[in-house]
């Protein structure tokens, strides 16, 4: 904190600065205008329109404001006050460049630089140059003088500072909205699945504890010379038989520990609440061992319970895939999602033939040229049978929140298919929905 002293300070500092700059009616009159409607106006495409349209509305010059894209980190025309020329969403010509002071181009142009604030400048959501935000270009320099050169100066210097608080701010939103994201993530793919734990724990207690009564009854018919050689066989095979369930509860406990491990360590990333966003980290897998088939695994039972067959003779996904463009975790976090919603809204269908059918099957192809000319794209399916999802729902499926009007009957939040989506694309893919015959394929592609 500053303090007082500093405060008034800076203010003096002020009062001399203002009556340096000696600015005119006019010119108050378009600083306070921009004061007032950059509060007003929230999009941050009005306010572009807004920078570009001040000049143009006080002083009739034209006027074009460029700006660093925060998602692609490259500088763009964003607003221009003429409808012809240079076309928005195109960088700027090469003779417009940031410089440390305004310049004017052969084509009559005054260029200024717009800088963000130094002390914040780390916490915008792209890498900056020089402090630089954009340009903003003022012509014909016909119409400007020189004391309004002062002035467009320090109007660029207000356009920078908005922009940079508003460039924090949406930043800062999107890193709420992504942690309730990523809340919803641990709730789906940690918290609720971790409950199982609590079923594999009565069973190793209901094991321990039937030990303990055979050791107990075998203790009593021991001492009492009752327990014959036939006796003492039934009592070992009990025994073995009790050991075995509870070797096969501790390999329960062992994979889910493995599993929820993965997922923990994955959702839980420093980097992911730094950064505010999904980070991955891509290593060589083999697909079908170290994603596909340990979360097959944990949803057999559900799927031998609701009587869905897992057909994999269509799999093709061979031994030897290695991807090296996967987060495991991610990854396995995203067949978890499909096969947990294959266990709600597989269907039986009738085949060709007329025999029913109620299955799952998963495999992958090659489509080429997919991401470009020789960039191949790998495509990876889970099908389930079923009725097709309704035409009005298929554009909608992987929007957050989003629920089909015929699977209100099912227990969801619709947040599975968005964070399948959003994974995805961290890894350069797409995600799509298809219906085929019999039922329904969810697909992801990655580069090869």
């Amino acid at each position: 904190m500053k303090g007082m002293e500093y405060i008034y300070n800076r203010i003096e500092g002020k009062k001399y600065d203002y009556q340096d700059y000696n600015f005119t009616q006019t010119e108050n009159s378009a600083l306070k205008s921009f004061f007032d409607l950059a509060q007003e106006l929230d999009k941050i495409e009005d306010f572009y329109n807004l920078c570009v349209a001040v000049p143009k509305s006080f002083f009739n010059v034209e006027a074009r404001l460029y700006i660093v894209d925060p998602k692609l980190n490259i500088m763009t025309l964003v607003a221009k006050t003429e409808d012809n020329g240079r076309s928005l969403h195109t960088p700027p010509p090469d003779n417009i460049k940031p410089s440390d002071w305004p310049y004017y181009t052969d084509e009559k142009s005054l260029v200024l630089t717009i800088r963000g604030k130094e002390p914040l400048i780390d916490q915008l959501p792209f890498e900056t140059k020089d402090d630089v935000l954009g340009l903003l270009e003022i012509y014909p320099n016909s119409n400007v003088n020189d004391h309004q050169e002062l002035f467009f100066q320090k109007y660029a210097n207000r356009i920078g500072f908005n922009i940079h608080n508003r460039f924090l701010m949406e930043k800062n939103i999107e890193h709420l909205r992504f942690i309730r994201s990523l809340v919803t993530d641990i709730e789906h793919n940690i918290i609720v699945p971790n409950m199982v734990y609590r079923l594999f724990l009565r069973g190793l207690k209901r094991k321990i504890m039937k030990n303990i009564e055979i050791e107990k009854v075998f203790a009593e018919k021991s001492s009492s010379g009752m327990c014959d050689e036939a006796c003492m066989k039934n009592f070992l095979k009990e025994l073995s038989d009790n050991n075995q369930g509870l070797t096969a509860e501790l390999e329960n406990i062992e994979k889910h520990y493995k599993n929820m491990s993965l997922f923990i360590e994955t959702l839980f990333r420093k980097s992911h609440f730094d950064q505010g966003r999904l980070t991955p980290r891509t290593k060589p897998c083999n697909m079908l061992k170290d994603v596909v088939q340990p979360q097959l695994e944990r949803y057999l039972e559900q799927f031998k319970k609701m009587e869905i067959s897992v057909n994999d003779r269509l799999s093709s996904i061979p031994e030897a895939e290695i991807i090296s463009v996967v987060d495991v975790g991610l990854i396995a976090q995203v067949y978890a999602n499909l096969f947990s919603n294959a266990v709600k809204y597989t269907q039986s269908v009738l085949t060709d033939s007329g025999e029913p059918a109620k299955y799952i099957t998963y495999g992958h192809e090659i489509i080429r040229d997919y991401f470009g000319n020789g960039k191949d794209g790998v495509k990876y399916n889970v099908f389930s049978t079923g009725p097709h999802v309704p035409p009005e729902d298929r554009g909608k499926l992987f929007d957050e929140g989003y629920r089909g009007a015929n699977v209100s009957s099912q227990p969801g939040t619709g947040h599975g298919l968005s964070f399948i989506k959003n994974v995805i694309e961290i890894h350069g893919g797409t995600a799509g929905y298809e219906p085929t015959q019999y039922g329904n394929n969810f697909y992801f592609i990655l580069p090869k």
